[in-house]
């Protein structure tokens, strides 16, 4: 009988997606021929020529299908998760998901080449997000937080909430909201979050930002499910879309699969059906599509027999046939002892798990875990001497390099443990999968030894992967980066001109202090720490001081902050009438000599004048023969004059003439006058 294949509308690549594979097809094919001219002309020369060596990149899976990228990578086209790894010089294509505006300024000033293959759909959220911060707007996202495309329209604006759910809406008690969404998400959730919003009665502008293909590709699949007997949806394991419409599938056609390719294709499920439905991602190629709808489109009852023998031969095959080492397997449990579990798989020989192969938890034991007839699966580790031996954490590390690769996919957080160190770095477990952390990965600081970070559980993303080599590198320093830049982000969108924050003094400079308000250094020039004159910060301050400062300026842009210290107390002659009259005694430190007179400091930023006729009472020819700087004196206030800013001091106002010394040649003239007289 001939089977009914029935294909759903908009299946396989959007515009968004079939745009990026243009634009990185086009710059593979420059990079080509420019190969191939330097070849040629190379040797038309006799000096050796110059060569390039920039390399073409993307950014993260350019889609989420293997086949595609892989194909592109062999063509020249590397994968990177983060611009550190190119230099200058490189060619990055930005794919369709988009990236955030922090990513354009990087690059620009790495002085790396962008292509930008951002899908014009997401390109308009960005420009939405953006102008709507900027009017004042509480931005709200509907969509996955760990999905690259929300990643990057989080990126073009200051704040914003990220949902995926109602409940997580319930949670925004801001008002003055506008809504954006996930190109990719399912209209009913899109819907339901507006009608809350619009339950709370709260202000909102609305944007539809649903990609048109996404609505109709789900809806189509939507229609094909609810009138076949099973339905067959294929895309890459990481596409979103895929899995959403595996989901809405699922709503409708209980027999639902999902497939990446032909080999994922369930053929006994599908030889028992005669009308099947066929969906696929915006990440699907119609070359796997069409493989996969003509292995499924004639099925004969000979076929049928010729398979189920197949399938008898199969199972004697395998009955006479042992497994190989690395494969994994399937049985029963025949008994379960203290030291090893004895496990029935079906062919010649039992298999057995030592105990060793197995995790346990403290005070666990193997009777405790297993019981005869229990279903196992296993890997095969070893069939040599007669047995077969097997392990079911080698099993689990394949789930947990899944866990690892997810990580690295999605960009996302995992912990790991230090395990021991090793020349260049450390090596730090996740689950039962080792990898490596570059000292210089360790943390955003220098690390002179690595001995401190052993038995320490660190957060890290994953930098670089290779699962044939069972290679992976950590990043400890990338994810305090992160959070570093998201706690900067947050402290620029808080503080303002005129604010006072609370600071610690970092360090000295010639000509002022950084002083940490929170995160971020600000500079706190030496003339803005106290209104009098210093040689040097430190002669008011001091490593390690808590102290309140005022911003003085902001430049964002630049990421320089200018802060005030002095503006804590009041400008002195701003209130001189309070603290000071005409006739007082006052006492300070001389801080200046001339040759008209002498000034001294009554407080930081308030001097007055003694002049040379009123140091002493005696006529002064050189006023450094009566006082130096840095001497303490008391003086009389004889004038105070607001509007110059002066004020006029007598030393001498505050000595008796007979205080005064008499110098030794007038005392002997003296005596000489009263003798001859």
């Amino acid at each position: 009988m001939t089977k009914e294949i029935i294909r759903a509308p908009h299946s396989g690549f959007c515009f968004g997606v079939k745009r990026a594979i243009e634009a990185a097809e086009h710059a593979l094919l420059e990079e080509a021929a420019y190969r191939q001219k330097q070849m040629e002309t190379d040797l038309k020369k006799t000096e050796q020529p110059e060569k390039r060596d920039n390399r073409l990149y993307s950014c993260g899976p350019l889609i989420h299908n293997d086949i595609v990228t892989g194909d592109l990578e062999a063509k020249g086209l590397s994968i990177i998760h983060d611009l550190q790894e190119a230099r200058e010089g490189d060619t990055v294509i930005i794919r369709s998901h988009g990236e955030p505006k922090q990513f354009y300024d990087r690059a620009e000033s790495i002085g790396i080449k962008v292509i930008d293959a951002t899908c014009p759909f997401v390109k308009r959220i960005h420009h939405l997000v953006h102008e709507a911060d900027l009017t004042g707007w509480n931005v709200v996202i509907i969509g996955d937080k760990k999905h690259p495309e929300v990643i990057g329209i989080r990126g073009w604006c200051k704040n914003a909430f990220i949902v995926n759910s109602r409940i997580e809406a319930e949670l925004i008690e801001e008002d003055h909201l506008y809504v954006v969404a996930q190109t990719t998400i399912r209209k009913e959730l899109f819907d339901e979050i507006i009608s809350l919003f619009r339950e709370q009665k709260k202000e909102i502008i609305v944007e539809n930002t649903i990609c048109s293909a996404t609505e109709e590709r789900q809806t189509s699949c939507m229609e094909t499910a609810k009138s076949v007997e099973m339905m067959v949806v294929i895309g890459g394991r990481n596409s979103s879309n895929s899995w959403k419409l595996y989901e809405i599938s699922q709503k409708y056609c209980a027999k639902t699969f999902f497939i990446e390719n032909l080999k994922d294709l369930p053929l006994k499920e599908v030889e028992k059906c005669n009308k099947i439905g066929v969906a696929a991602g915006a990440s699907t190629p119609e070359s796997v599509i069409e493989e996969v709808i003509a292995n499924m489109s004639e099925t004969t009852l000979e076929n049928n027999e010729k398979n189920l023998m197949h399938d008898l031969m199969d199972e004697i095959e395998k009955s006479l046939r042992l497994p190989r080492s690395g494969e994994i397997v399937n049985g029963k449990v025949l008994q379960a002892t203290e030291k090893e579990i004895i496990v029935n798989l079906g062919c010649k020989k039992d298999g057995i798990i030592p105990k060793e192969e197995i995790s346990l938890e403290d005070g666990q034991k193997l009777t405790d875990l297993f019981k005869e007839g229990d279903e196992i699966q296993a890997k095969v580790i070893r069939t040599d001497d007669g047995e077969i031996i097997l392990s079911k954490k080698k099993l689990e590390i394949n789930a947990h390099w899944d866990e690892v690769a997810e990580a690295f996919e999605n960009k996302s957080v995992i912990s790991v443990k230090v395990v021991r160190a090793v020349n260049g770095g450390v090596i730090a477990s996740y689950k039962e999968v080792a990898g490596f952390i570059p000292m210089s990965q360790l943390s955003d600081k220098y690390v002179e030894n690595a001995d401190e970070f052993i038995g320490q559980t660190l957060d890290v993303k994953v930098n670089r992967i290779d699962r044939m080599k069972n290679r992976v590198v950590f990043s400890h320093k990338a994810l305090l980066a992160e959070e570093k830049a998201k706690k900067i982000a947050e402290i620029w969108g808080k503080l303002n001109v005129g604010d006072i924050v609370e600071g610690t003094v970092m360090r000295f400079t010639d000509y002022g202090a950084f002083v940490d308000i929170g995160g971020i250094d600000g500079l706190l020039h030496i003339s803005e720490i106290s209104w009098g004159k210093l040689r040097h910060p430190q002669e008011v301050l001091a490593i390690g001081d808590k102290i309140k400062v005022v911003v003085l300026q902001m430049n964002e842009e630049k990421g320089k902050i200018s802060l005030g210290y002095k503006q804590n107390q009041p400008e002195p002659w701003t209130v001189i009438n309070d603290k000071y009259e005409v006739g007082q005694v006052v006492s300070g430190k001389v801080v200046q000599i001339k040759e008209y007179g002498a000034f001294v400091e009554l407080e930081p930023g308030l001097d007055g004048l003694v002049h040379i006729s009123e140091v002493a009472h005696k006529r002064v020819a050189n006023i450094s023969d009566e006082i130096s700087i840095g001497q303490e004196v008391n003086a009389q206030i004889l004038e105070i004059d607001t509007e110059r800013k002066r004020i006029s001091l007598s030393i001498k106002a505050c000595l008796a003439p007979e205080d005064v010394p008499v110098a030794e040649d007038e005392v002997a003239v003296e005596e000489n006058e009263e003798a001859a007289e």
